[in-house]
């Protein structure tokens, strides 16, 4: 027969039917807590509030790596604030850098950096974002120099978000407790689950350590939706003072962005050879445009550069001077195109040869400028101490002459010449700079020749001097000759009869032309003046504002 219990004592049977009823209930109240721990586990928090890709993140550290203004920036934000700022600038570089940012929702990212993405929110949305979008999109300098140009707006929004984020770290920690809790529950059921036989303290206390996990998960998870609650309210004050920094940020980066830009393209650097250019050599460059001596001027150069380039633009091809009709010669580059027929006909080939024999071709005529010289362009820019002197807006008569010299150095690059430029002052006092039509002119020697300045007196005789034996030891070499020599001054000055005598005789044998620029000083300019006996053809510029005064010289140079 078989045994049965005795009285006072409990069968293993009811033990596991009572623990069993008591664990269902504990897992039906623990559900929510169960579910929460395996979300946790699957759900991913972000730390970047724009959405990028491994290539977009390379080009971040490269650039990081590359700018020593970024890696101070964030050493400085680091030590200031916390952690977080270092994803904050990968934000705000990649906002600029990407030609399509994309924000990822705030419900992706990790609490700790919802203030980076309130930042950023507020960046994007701002009116000037998209004109700074426009000047940095798929271009790593431009972005970091974005980036950099908003340091102090993002110092501000910082200190501006310090409660939102010690609020925001709070609400993490505390749902880094809820999880833990969450998962704790999962564990302590597992344990009074246990299939293994276990005494009867040992299986209340299991139950009632799972009762306790379950408590503890309600109070981390009430915990943790208060101090999201806080958190949010903490970032809504300080969204309105977040949004005003991010919109004068944006203004003032894409200012900064737009200046640089122009600046660059005044000096005659195009966006292709910025993007060749070396991280490093392109913030040197870029630090010189900006401190250089004719910083101030940039966009005064940049207008003679484009003036100079529509006068290019107006030049009619083997045609000089301005259109006024037909007439009669033998010169075939100026033959009219009716008259060019003729030699597709047989029967008229030998018409057209007795024409052109007898000089009675009908040619286009023109008017009032020259035919364009074929050697070199040499621009003598006078900088004594006198050019330092002032005109209307500003403009100095040194910027105004730098200026023209450096659109005639577009100038010659563009005809395939050779230009030289020589500074000059005091009689000996002179510097020569020389770009021959072969080889590049980099933008370090161009910035040279554009930043000498000798200082001292006047002697006009030094530069042409040597203006004439260059192109004299061209016309050696090459065989080159009607060179144009550009005399820039704004003084008066004597030359003897002997050099007078010798320049003519290089001007006859040589067949270069003389153009003169008086600066400022009208009587310079004037009939019977030195310049005026020294050149052939001579202008007086007064209104150094006015790149329009010397428009002539590139159309017959």
């Amino acid at each position: 027969m078989g045994q049965t219990d005795e009285p006072g004592e409990t069968s293993q049977t009811d033990r596991t039917s009572r623990t069993t009823g008591t664990l269902d209930e504990l897992a039906g109240r623990a559900g929510k807590w169960l579910l929460l721990s395996a979300a946790a586990t699957a759900a991913e928090r972000h730390t970047g509030a724009v959405v990028a890709d491994r290539f977009d993140r390379m080009a971040w550290r490269d650039t990081y790596e590359q700018s020593a203004g970024l890696r101070e920036l964030a050493e400085e934000l680091y030590e200031r604030y916390d952690h977080t700022t270092t994803d904050l600038l990968t934000d705000v570089f990649l906002a600029a850098y990407k030609v399509g940012p994309r924000l990822r929702e705030q419900a992706e990212m990790d609490l700790s950096r919802l203030v980076n993405h309130q930042i950023i929110t507020s960046l994007m949305e701002s009116p000037h974002f998209a004109g700074l979008h426009r000047e940095t999109a798929g271009d790593p300098y431009a972005a970091a120099m974005a980036v950099l140009a908003q340091a102090a707006a993002l110092r501000r929004m910082l200190e501006r978000s310090r409660d939102a984020r010690e609020q925001a770290e709070q609400a993490k920690k505390a749902r880094q407790d809820a999880g833990s809790a969450a998962t704790a529950v999962g564990e302590e059921l597992q344990r009074a689950a246990d299939p293994a036989p276990q005494a009867m303290n040992a299986e209340q206390q299991a139950i009632e350590t799972a009762q306790q996990a379950i408590e503890a998960a309600e109070t981390a998870e009430t915990a943790a939706r208060q101090a999201a609650r806080d958190a949010g309210q903490a970032l809504a004050a300080a969204a309105p003072g977040v949004r005003a920094a991010a919109r004068n940020a944006t203004a003032n980066a894409a200012a900064a962005v737009r200046e640089e830009a122009a600046l660059m393209r005044a000096w005659g650097v195009g966006p292709g050879k910025l993007e060749r250019m070396p991280f490093d050599q392109r913030a040197r460059l870029a630090e010189r445009l900006r401190t250089g001596r004719l910083a101030r001027w940039a966009e005064l150069i940049g207008r003679f550069r484009q003036m100079a380039g529509g006068e290019r633009a107006r030049k009619v091809e083997n045609a000089a001077g301005e259109l006024v009709g037909v007439t009669l010669g033998n010169d075939l580059s100026r033959v009219i195109p009716s008259e060019l027929a003729a030699l597709g006909v047989p029967e008229l080939r030998a018409v057209f040869a007795a024409r052109y024999a007898a000089g009675e071709l009908m040619l286009y005529d023109s008017q009032g400028e020259q035919a364009t010289g074929r050697g070199a362009v040499i621009a003598c820019v006078d900088t004594s101490h006198s050019m330092y002197a002032e005109g209307p807006g500003g403009v100095t008569r040194e910027a105004w002459a730098k200026a023209c010299a450096l659109a005639l150095l577009d100038q010659a690059r563009e005809a395939g010449r050779d230009f030289v430029g020589i500074l000059f002052s005091a009689p000996g006092k002179i510097k020569v700079f020389r770009f021959p039509a072969g080889e590049r002119a980099g933008i370090a020697r161009t910035l040279d020749f554009a930043e000498t300045f000798l200082g001292g007196g006047t002697s006009f005789q030094t530069p042409l001097t040597a203006a004439s034996e260059l192109l004299s030891e061209e016309f050696d070499d090459a065989g080159r000759m009607r060179g144009d020599i550009v005399m820039i001054t704004d003084e008066e000055c004597d030359v003897t009869e002997e050099w007078m005598r010798d320049w003519n005789d290089a001007k006859h044998r040589l067949g270069f032309r003389v153009f003169g620029v008086a600066i400022g000083a009208p009587p310079a300019a004037e009939a019977g003046s030195v310049l005026d006996a020294l050149c052939d053809n001579i202008r007086s510029i007064e209104d150094l504002t006015d790149v329009h005064a010397a428009a002539d010289l590139f159309r017959v140079i």
